[in-house]
C-alpha cells in the first residue's frame, strides 16, 4: 500500500476510533488532556509504523495498545521523578491498566459509558460554550485544530487556546470523569444537547462567511447525536432532537442553487429532500414520543419540522397545528427568538398583518437588537402588505446586521426589489398609486419559515 493510501487509512481509522480511545485513556488517567496526549501519541506512531509494516487487522485495537504501552512509560517516568513513595501509587495506576484486548474492557458496560463520560466532560458547564464546542469537536469528533477553525472562521490559534484552557479548566475543577446521576443528569444532559444543536445549527445556516452552510458540520453533530442516541435510550430530548437534526438535514440539498445561493423553504425543490434522512427523523420522533413524558424543546421544534416534512407542498402545510406547536414551545422554552418563529407562522396562518402584529412586542427585546433576523422578517411580511418602502429599509438594516455574505446578498437584493414596486407604482405623470388601490393588488406570497 502506498504511503499516501496509508496516511489515508490512518486518518479514517483515526476518525473512527479516537473518540473510543480517548475515552477509555481518560478512564485510566483521571486527565482528559492526558488521554488526549497518548491517544496522539499512538496515531504518530501508526504514522510511522504502518507504512512500513502494513495496516494492522484490528486497526482500534492496534491504537488502543500503542496508547497503552506509552501509558506505561508515562506512568514510570512519572514514578521515578517521585522517588520510593510514589512508587507505590505508580504500581496502582499501572494495575489499572487492562493486560486483555484493551478494546475488550468495553464489553463490561453495555452502554459505552466511557463515551457518555467524555461527552458530558467536554460538554461540562464550568467550560464557555466556545470552548465546550471546540473540545467536543476535537475529542468526540477527531477534527483537527485547523477543522475546527475553518468551519467557524476563527484562527486556529484562538481555538487552540480554547483546548489547551479547556483541558487546564477541566483539571483545576477536578471535574470527575463520569455520568452524573438524578437531577444533575438532567442539567448537564442539556448542555450536551446544546452544543450538539449548535454545532449543527452553525452548518445548517452558518454565521459568517461566503457559505450559506456547511454541511459537513451537520454532518458531525448528527453523528454525535446518534451516538448520544444509543447512549442514552431512555431521554426522549435526546431522540427529540436527533429527530429535528435528522428532517432539517434532509433540506440540505435544496437549499442552495447551482451558485450557492440561498433557497428558502417554500420555495424549495421538495423532491430534492432526502426520503431517508426525513423517515430517520420521523423513527426518532416517534422513538421519543414513545417513551410517554412529554416532548421538550427539541421533541417540539422536531414535532414542527414534521409538520413542513409531511407537506408534500408548501401549499399544504399545516400552519396552524405549527402555530399550536409553538404556542407550546414558547410555554416550555420561551424566549424572544421563539416568538419570532412564532411570528412567522402566525403570518401563514392568518395574515401577514397578524403575523406583524405578533413581532411589534419583540422590537424592544434586548436579545434581538442586533438579530438580523428581526428586521429580515418584519421585511418580509411589510413586503407582503405592500409596504414596500418600509420593507426595503428593513431588508437594509437585516443586510448591515448579518455577517454571512450569502445571506446580506440575499437581502439586498430583495431590497433592491422593493425599490423596483415602488417605482412601477406610479402612473405616466410619475404619481404614486393611492395604498388603498395598491392593497387591492395581490400581495407577494413568498416567505419562509427558517428563522430558527
Amino acid at each position: 500500500m502506498k504511503a499516501r493510501e496509508v496516511q489515508r487509512t490512518v486518518e479514517a481509522v483515526w476518525r473512527m476510533e479516537s473518540a473510543r480511545l480517548i475515552a477509555a485513556l481518560t478512564r485510566l488517567t483521571g486527565d482528559v488532556g492526558l488521554g488526549e496526549e497518548l491517544a496522539q501519541d499512538a496515531l504518530v506512531a501508526a504514522l510511522e509504523t504502518w507504512p512500513r509494516n502494513g495496516v494492522p487487522d484490528n486497526p482500534g485495537a492496534w491504537l488502543m495498545a500503542a496508547a497503552k504501552y506509552r501509558a506505561i512509560d508515562h506512568f514510570r517516568h512519572r514514578a521515578l521523578a517521585r522517588e520510593k513513595q510514589v512508587q507505590l501509587g505508580y504500581e496502582q495506576d499501572l494495575a489499572r491498566l487492562p493486560e486483555e484486548d484493551p478494546l475488550a474492557a468495553e464489553a463490561d458496560d453495555p452502554v459505552g459509558d466511557d463515551l457518555l463520560r467524555l461527552m458530558f466532560t467536554a460538554c461540562h458547564p464550568v467550560l464557555s460554550m466556545d470552548a465546550r464546542v471546540a473540545l467536543t469537536l476535537r475529542l468526540l469528533g477527531g477534527l483537527r485544530t485547523e477543522e475546527i477553525a475553518r468551519a467557524f472562521l476563527v484562527p486556529e490559534a484562538t481555538v487552540a487556546q480554547r483546548i489547551v484552557r479547556a483541558k487546564r479548566t477541566l483539571a483545576a475543577a477536578r471535574v470527575p470523569f463520569e455520568v452524573p446521576r438524578g437531577p444533575e443528569l438532567d442539567r448537564r444532559l442539556g448542555a450536551v444537547l446544546e452544543v450538539i444543536y449548535l454545532v449543527f445549527n452553525e452548518g445548517y445556516t452558518a454565521t459568517a462567511g461566503d457559505d450559506w452552510a456547511r454541511p459537513a458540520l451537520c454532518e458531525e453533530a448528527l453523528r454525535l447525536g446518534r451516538i448520544l442516541a444509543e447512549l442514552a435510550p431512555a431521554e426522549p430530548e435526546v431522540h427529540g432532537l436527533v429527530a429535528l437534526m435528522e428532517i432539517q438535514a434532509s433540506r440540505l440539498r435544496a437549499r442552495v442553487n447551482a451558485a450557492g445561493e440561498p433557497i428558502l423553504l417554500l420555495d424549495q425543490d421538495r423532491n430534492r429532500w432526502d426520503p431517508l434522512l426525513i423517515r430517520r427523523g420521523m423513527a426518532a420522533l416517534q422513538r421519543a414520543l414513545s417513551l410517554g413524558r412529554a416532548l421538550g424543546p427539541y421533541g417540539l421544534q422536531a414535532s414542527i419540522a414534521a409538520c413542513h416534512a409531511r407537506a408534500r407542498t408548501a401549499a399544504e402545510t399545516d400552519w396552524l397545528q405549527i402555530v399550536a406547536l409553538y404556542d407550546a414551545l414558547a410555554a416550555v422554552a420561551p424566549s424572544p427568538v421563539v416568538e419570532l418563529n412564532r411570528a412567522v407562522a402566525v403570518a401563514m396562518a392568518f395574515g401577514p398583518a397578524a403575523g406583524l402584529e405578533a413581532i411589534e412586542p419583540l422590537s424592544s427585546a434586548r436579545a434581538l437588537k442586533e438579530y438580523h433576523l428581526l428586521p429580515s422578517v418584519r421585511a418580509d411580511l411589510l413586503r407582503k402588505l405592500t409596504r414596500h418602502e418600509e420593507a426595503c429599509a428593513e431588508y437594509r438594516r437585516a443586510a448591515d446586521l448579518t455577517r454571512n455574505a450569502r445571506e446580506r446578498a440575499l437581502l439586498l437584493q430583495r431590497a433592491d426589489e422593493c425599490v423596483h414596486l415602488l417605482e412601477s407604482r406610479t402612473d405616466d405623470h410619475g404619481t404614486m398609486i393611492p395604498p388603498d388601490r395598491a392593497m387591492k393588488e395581490k400581495p407577494d406570497e413568498r416567505t419562509d419559515d427558517e428563522h430558527r
